[in-house]
């Protein structure tokens, strides 16, 4: 009995020593993964704000491009971005959280699942056949245009903001659909009125990052919006948009444009940086308050 009770303790010791060095194994491993990713961060982020905060001025910010060889800034290109942005904001946001709450609270299992699978699909298209697509809809018809830019950014953000609503719903507490439904509201009144607001903070967060990836998008707006070095107002027309100036810039020969070219991107970055920064606040502040 001796004899096993040694051994038991022996195979037990062993077993642990074998554990403690495999958990320190992947600790080491887990922390150095998260030292190089952080050190590829930092410094594609160092060397975007030396390259670009040299082209970062008033002028910059307040002058339309120009063509090669005279100065020029990038105003039209930051107004066409946010018109472009804004209107794919207005088409993506209703609908998407439209399908969403039909995804959350629809009873036809079948057709959920098919909509689940489309828009997890979509999620993962890359955004140049989304362009695409919309090249052959609406480029094809009505010509280039600021609209067709912001339709491909529109179907860009759509499932994101989807399956975003869909999970911050299913997320609401049971009880509390039913403390509703007991009080006699009908079940619009219930969804409109006391689920989305439970559920805003992770809504506005899918909103909030649909937009980060709406304003650093390049294909799609090449076969839509194309471009335009002159100011314009129209969204029937071609216009102008910080990654597409970004791709034309860049190419250049003249260090003027590629100057301006990295400006842009350090103008994105600060974009969706804060957007990122905005969306943890409020999800912090939101918990909080729960």
């Amino acid at each position: 009995m001796a004899q096993d009770v040694k051994k038991l303790q022996g195979r037990t010791n062993h077993l642990i020593t074998w554990r403690f060095i495999k958990n320190r194994l992947m600790t080491v491993f887990a922390f150095s993964t998260i030292l190089v990713m952080l050190c590829i961060l930092i410094s594609v982020l160092i060397t975007l704000f030396i390259n670009g905060l040299s082209g970062l001025s008033f002028f910059t910010l307040t002058h339309m491009t120009a063509p090669q060889g005279l100065p020029g800034g990038l105003l039209n290109p930051i107004l066409g971005s946010m018109i472009q942005v804004g209107i794919a904001i207005i088409i993506a946001v209703p609908t998407g959280i439209s399908g969403g709450i039909f995804l959350a609270e629809c009873s036809n299992k079948k057709l959920s699942t098919i909509i689940r699978f489309i828009a997890d699909i979509m999620m993962s298209v890359p955004s140049i056949l989304i362009g695409l697509f919309v090249y052959i809809l609406l480029v094809m018809t009505m010509g280039y245009s600021a609209l067709a830019g912001s339709v491909a950014l529109a179907l860009l953000a759509l499932p994101v903001i989807a399956r975003t609503t869909e999970e911050a719903l299913n997320m609401v507490p049971s009880a509390i659909h039913e403390a509703g439904f007991a009080l006699g509201a009908p079940k619009w009144k219930v969804i409109l009125f006391i689920c989305l607001p439970a559920a805003k903070g992770g809504i506005i967060t899918g909103i909030l990052l649909s937009i980060s990836r709406m304003a650093g998008e390049t294909a799609p707006l090449l076969f839509t919006s194309l471009g335009n070095s002159d100011w314009s107002w129209n969204i029937m027309k071609p216009m102008a948009s910080l990654p597409l100036t970004i791709y034309q810039y860049a190419d250049s020969a003249d260090d003027t444009w590629i100057k301006l070219a990295w400006t842009a991107a350090l103008l994105i970055t600060f974009f969706v940086l804060c957007l990122n920064l905005i969306a943890r606040i409020y999800v912090d502040r939101h918990r909080k308050k729960d």
